[in-house]
């Protein structure tokens, strides 16, 4: 038997599983030399080098006198989220967990940022299904918006979208630009004057009876208005109600550790299978990068121009502008581009705790929106 096999997979390397090592290396590189979101881009990273080698033992293969073997990435995918959608599901769990709605519950006003910051969704769904996506590839498309991984990655997958993977790299590396993103965004549409524009913060306290109502009365008028987000709804506020119910404190600490990083290591490699070469290396991907782009700058401004019109209409109490763009679901790093935009433009401007409570107001309307889309997309005959 000759040593042909030990080259052979060498030589069955295709220029577009090349361009896949190359944007696995980029995802490692930004995660470990950047500390962009290094839990996800760094599985999703090698596990789109290691779906894209040749004959790789990850995904199902076939081979002659043996027949299928199955891979265990894409046996993930099939179980974890393909078939139940469960990987991104229960990570809401512990993101409910780490959440304290306090701040939101202390001015309900700041409500409005969460749900005025989704309108990016609506509008990408809209440029994306004008420049030739299909409905459901524009609807996933549109989530990126939602700034909020794990339902990018369910919406993409209920809905069928032939661009998941594209989909999930392009939600979760603009989640780690926010920082970048978000500035530059929020710069467009605001003056020096609107962001030093100081709101006084008075500490209330809110009862634990409410913590504890809260996060049942928010997933029963949700799963009422768009019974499709109640997974997405009902794990958020579930993993809530176990940090704010007070006997379930260690269950508290593992939903907000052990299970939120085990999930999220799972849930990066396992999404990977989505980034074979053959559906990754298209010009579609790149649109689909483009249209992320434009999802989150127009989250950030609809956000602002929002408490603009809300301030004319309301004048007493005035909100910064630049809260309004901290309603996106991307916690905390939307909070502290706010508080540190807002300290360039005077240094005793303290807008920290405002734009926390409009930040965790846009988990909730980001899930929502999820399941809003879902709910219309998901049972719409034309797609």
């Amino acid at each position: 038997m000759g040593l042909e096999f030990l080259w052979q997979g060498v030589l069955s390397i295709t220029p577009q599983q090349v361009v896949m090592y190359v944007v696995g290396g980029l995802l490692i590189w930004l995660a470990i030399e950047k500390g962009f979101e290094p839990a996800l881009l760094m599985p999703m990273g090698f596990g789109a080098i290691l779906v894209n080698l040749p004959l790789s033992g990850v995904i199902n293969q076939v081979s002659e006198g043996i027949g299928e073997t199955h891979g265990i990435i894409q046996w993930l995918f099939e179980v974890g989220i393909e078939a139940s959608e469960a990987m991104p599901i229960l990570l809401f769990i512990g993101i409910g967990a780490m959440i304290d709605f306090g701040p939101l519950l202390a001015n309900p006003k700041l409500f409005l940022c969460g749900a005025a910051a989704q309108a990016g969704i609506f509008l990408t769904i809209l440029f994306a299904a004008g420049v030739g996506f299909d409905l459901k590839d524009a609807a996933s498309i549109g989530i990126i918006g939602a700034a909020d991984g794990p339902t990018s990655i369910l919406v993409s997958q209920i809905l069928k979208s032939d661009y998941v993977g594209a989909i999930a790299v392009a939600a979760y590396s603009y989640m780690a630009l926010v920082p970048i993103i978000q500035p530059f965004a929020i710069k467009l549409v605001t003056t020096k004057k609107d962001r030093a524009m100081r709101m006084p913060y008075r500490a209330q306290g809110v009862s634990k009876r409410l913590r504890i109502l809260f996060p049942i009365v928010v997933t029963a008028i949700a799963g009422l208005v768009a019974p499709s987000s109640v997974a997405l709804v009902g794990f958020l506020m579930f993993g809530n109600l176990i940090r704010e119910c007070g006997v379930l404190t260690s269950l508290s600490q593992t939903a907000q550790n052990e299970l939120a990083n085990l999930i999220t290591l799972l849930l990066g490699i396992t999404i990977s299978f989505s980034m074979r070469a053959e559906q990754f290396v298209q010009l579609e991907t790149l649109m689909i990068m483009g249209l992320g782009l434009v999802a989150f700058v127009l989250d950030s401004v609809v956000g602002v121009l929002f408490v603009k019109v809300l301030n004319l209409i309301t004048p007493k109490n005035k909100i910064n502008p630049m809260v309004g763009a901290a309603g996106i679901s991307a916690f905390p790093m939307s909070s502290r581009v706010i508080e540190k935009m807002g300290q360039e433009a005077d240094s005793q401007n303290h807008l920290l705790m405002h734009a926390v409570a409009a930040n965790v107001s846009g988990q909730i309307a980001s899930v929502v929106a999820g399941g809003v889309v879902l709910q219309y997309f998901a049972n719409n005959p034309i797609l």
